[in-house]
């Protein structure tokens, strides 16, 4: 990966600072509930915290990407006090393998049925997740494999999960800085199989369904209202086209930016990963989903890019999707719209506040649709929602 902004030691003695710095007080924010949640398993098993490092790291899979990458975009000089951060977020979507078989597809090997970007500001106030709609019609940059090796030419019109098949998260991150001229410092691919695991080890989140589904295609039957998802139901819900929204990529999106909110608004405004047994199981289940750079191939530099966010509120870490529109050539696939995306982008490379054209609809982890603020089952706004066929 191209060189990425100063973060906290990670030395021999990172699991002892990570737990001396546990130990201030409690927030809801990511890095110190991790943080403090380390240090409370410390405390409690003593020399086992040791073993349980090693484990973590032995869970997480390295990828070093380093020659597959070229022509890479620069970071503009930072006005923060570390600069900021890019993290490119890939779902890994292997067909074939178990838990992962989803919409009646196989034997297309591995794809990245989603990609998140998700950036945080030079200042450590804001967070933004940036989805790219799969269906999207790309000029796909040339892909290389990790000896440097040119493995697929440079082509137009190319979907953008292909890139994933091609050539991997580096082959993804390529035409994703040729695209947007934003440079990744670090990327994860999460495993869609492990992730079932990662949502049964908090128990469950909590979603609102308008509408009753019943999908045979996609495995999923629910009445309406607000649900607490399994896993494995979450792993469903949140890859299902059929049934909820209009069927495309676009309605999925905003599914799974809801979701993930919520998940995140689960693990830590109910102190839910406090709870050391939750917490060993978490991170389990995590490290084994996981496949990182370089850069990230410790939990300790883990927990150290965690501690980056600890001054972010929930309602700061907002999401939104790329600016689109459908492809006049093909109604089943979407463009991106050249100046509104562009500017987008744009600010992101310069670390900007996104304006309100882009944020109008957004999603972030404090206000989940028909889950937060009184929206739980049985509540009056709920039924009002329900009611109206709204999660709002």
């Amino acid at each position: 990966m191209s060189a990425s902004p100063p973060e906290p030691s990670t030395s021999a003695d990172d699991s002892v600072a990570g737990k001396r710095k546990g130990k201030v007080k409690a927030r809801h924010t990511v890095g110190r509930v991790v943080l403090a949640t380390m240090t409370v398993i410390a405390l409690a098993t003593g020399v086992s915290v040791v073993y349980l490092y090693r484990h973590y790291n032995s869970n997480l899979t390295v990828l070093d990407t380093g020659a597959a990458l070229k022509n890479r975009p620069k970071h503009v000089a930072p006005t923060g006090p570390s600069g900021p951060i890019n993290i490119l977020v890939m779902g890994s979507d292997n067909r074939d393998a178990p838990g992962d078989h989803i919409d009646n597809l196989t034997g297309i090997g591995k794809r990245s049925d989603t990609t998140i970007l998700l950036h945080l500001s030079a200042d450590r106030q804001h967070a933004y997740g940036i989805s790219i709609p799969r269906d999207s019609v790309v000029h796909r940059a040339a892909c290389y494999d990790t000896t440097g090796k040119q493995i697929s030419a440079p082509t137009d019109g190319a979907m953008w999960n292909d890139a994933f098949n091609i050539g991997g998260p580096a082959c993804t991150i390529e035409q994703f800085e040729q695209l947007t001229h934003v440079p990744v410092d670090h990327f994860v691919v999460v495993d869609f199989a492990g992730f079932q695991a990662m949502v049964d080890a908090i128990g469950g989140v909590d979603v609102c369904i308008p509408h009753a589904v019943n999908d045979t295609i996609g495995h999923i039957t629910l009445p309406a209202g607000t649900h607490k998802l399994s896993g494995m139901q979450a792993l469903d819900y949140v890859r299902e086209r059929e049934a909820l929204g209009n069927g495309s990529d676009i309605g999925r999106i905003k599914r799974q930016q809801a979701f993930i909110a919520s998940m995140a608004h689960t693990a830590i405004s109910a102190n839910t990963l406090a709870n050391p047994l939750h917490l060993t199981r978490f991170l389990d289940a995590t490290t084994k989903s996981l496949t990182v750079d370089t850069g990230l191939k410790s939990i300790a530099k883990l927990v150290g890019l965690a501690y980056q966010f600890r001054h972010i509120g929930l309602n700061k870490i907002q999401f939104v999707t790329t600016p689109w529109m459908a492809d006049p050539t093909n109604a089943n696939r979407v463009v991106w719209q050249t100046q509104p995306a562009a500017a987008m982008w744009n600010d992101i490379a310069h670390d900007r506040l996104l304006p309100k054209s882009i944020l109008s609809g957004s999603i972030n982890a404090k206000h989940i649709p028909g889950v937060t603020h009184n929206h739980k089952p049985g509540s009056s706004q709920a039924a009002a929602n329900l009611a109206n066929g709204l999660c709002a």
